[in-house]
């Protein structure tokens, strides 16, 4: 009986540390997917701004 209590252990283990790697990966590239997006942001409002500036009104 105690085999099988700590092969399930063991078990549960394994499947935290695979979620939880999951759960970085995802992380990971959402933290990329906002970098990229602030960037395009900010490269945009800038570009808006030198047209602004650039042609008078």
């Amino acid at each position: 009986m105690r085999r099988v209590v700590d092969a399930v252990g063991k078990i549960v283990v394994v499947i935290t540390v695979l979620m939880c790697s999951g759960c970085a990966v995802v992380a990971v590239a959402d933290a990329v997917v906002t970098v990229a997006a602030t960037v395009v942001t900010t490269g945009v409002q800038a570009t808006g701004a030198v047209i602004g500036a650039v042609i008078p009104d």
